[in-house]
Order: structure tokens, then sequence, then C-alpha cells
């Protein structure tokens, strides 16, 4: 009876693992309120039970490389590339989009009002020395803000602790620090419209390709790491990709705005 009971509890949990999975994600997709609206949809189609890390896409991807995980969907496609072509994904697959603003205080005391486009942006902020608050993290968002001084031939380390503030957190942290201290900051446009603490600060740029911000679904492969879920995260992704998840990505709004556009293929 003994081995009946211990057998019977390891079938058991064997069944709920099988169902759940972890998938390492940007922050971004979080702090929207994305996973809050549609997990609850994928569970009750699927089964599934996912749980999630919200962290920096740099962060998020050396978690699925140590094999923490059995997805990766965040938003920096050519390390998202690298890491299947390292071949710890099994494929990647565009999955969302939307696009990153400058926001920062209403006096706007670098005139992005008036920029041509971010490299104008950048340049002003530059000039005016005022100050910029950057995540600092190697997130998909940092890597954006990275590539956008260097198109703008800006060292912003070289102002470091002077007009360029490190905060090495989160875009809600670095929003918060950033905004108190009548700073610029790139972020997601998701985030700013999720985001409560405004204060002071408005959207002030907005609008262009340089600053668009696609994201990306990966199975880990299980040729890595072979406690990967793989079936549920086929799943997973399969059911992120299909119609119903992307029109369910699609429906999802805050006060009224879509936050992410599908763009599966």
């Amino acid at each position: 009876m003994k081995h009946l009971i211990t057998f019977i509890a390891f079938a058991l949990s064997t069944h709920a693992l099988a169902d759940t999975i972890i998938v390492q994600s940007t922050t971004s997709t979080q702090n929207s309120g994305l996973y809050d609206y549609l997990l609850p949809i994928l569970k009750k189609e699927t089964g599934l039970q996912v749980n999630v890390v919200a962290v920096g896409t740099g962060q998020a991807i050396k978690n699925a490389m140590r094999c923490d995980g059995d997805v990766l969907l965040v938003h920096a496609k050519s390390a998202e590339e690298k890491f299947v072509a390292d071949g710890y994904g099994g494929y990647r697959r565009d999955l969302m989009y939307n696009d990153f603003v400058i926001v920062g205080p209403k006096a706007d005391p670098a005139n992005l009002a008036g920029a041509r486009d971010v490299i104008d942006a950048l340049q002003r902020i530059k000039q005016a020395g005022a100050k910029f608050a950057s995540r600092g993290d190697d997130s998909g968002t940092h890597k954006k803000e990275r590539s956008l001084w260097q198109a703008a031939a800006i060292d912003p380390e070289a102002g470091s602790g002077q007009w360029y503030l490190e905060t090495g957190s989160g875009m809600g942290a670095t929003l918060n620090t950033g905004l108190g201290l009548g700073a610029y900051v790139l972020t997601d446009r998701a985030t700013w419209i999720s985001f409560a603490n405004k204060q002071d600060s408005i959207l002030l740029f907005e609008g262009e390709p340089a600053l668009f911000n696609q994201y990306g679904v990966v199975p880990v492969n299980v040729g890595k790491c072979p406690n990967v879920n793989q079936a549920a995260a086929e799943t997973f992704t399969q059911w992120l990709l299909s119609n119903t998840g992307q029109a369910a990505i699609g429906a999802y709004q805050v006060e009224g705005k879509q936050l992410f556009f599908p763009n599966a293929h």
C-alpha cells in the first residue's frame, strides 16, 4: 500500500511538471501587465502553468544559457539569433512589436520637441548637458539605447555620473529614478503607458523607424539543456504564434491603447 501511494504521488507530480514551464522574459512584457492578461487565457486553452522570470534581456539570455528556463521571450533580435546559432535555442520567431519613446520633464531643457530625428534628439541632450537616465543593465532597451548613442557619434559613458546616469535597474525602477531627477529616459511604449508614477514628465519624442521594438520567442534547445520541458515549451510557443494567441496579444489594451502588435510569420 505504501509503495502504491508513493507511485501515485510521483505520477501526479510528474504530470504537474509536464504542464509547467519557465519563461525567461524581458521586464517590459511583465511591467505592462501583458502576462497577467495573457497567461490565464493560455492556461484555459492548453492547461499550461507558466512561471515568468522577468529580468533584462541580457540576463534572461544568460539564465537560459544556464538551462534555467524552457522558453526565451525577449527583445534583442541579434542576441536572440546568436543564442540560436550557438545551439541554445531550437529556433526563433518574431512574435510582436511596439516601439521605444523618450520621456522627460515637461520643461524639456534639451528641446526634444524640436528634434528632427532621434539622432538629433540625443545630440541635443548631450549639448544641453541635460540629465539622461540609462538602465545600464544590458537589457534589450539598454542595447537599443547604446546603438542609438553610437549612431549619434556620442560616448555617453564619458559623462557618467554627471549628465549620464546609469541605474543598473529594470525599466520601472529606472523611470522612477530618472523622472525623480528630472532626466530623460528611453523606454518601451508599453511600460510608459502602464507606468503609474509619471510625476511631472511627458512623452517628448516618438515615431520613427529607428525606435522600432521587435519581440521574439525562442524555445530552449533540449540538445543543450536536457532538463527542458520540450513538449510544453513547444505548446506555449505555438500557441503564441497561432491565430488565437496573436489575436489575444493584439486585444490587450491599457487606458484604451493597444500595447503590442502581433506580427508572427
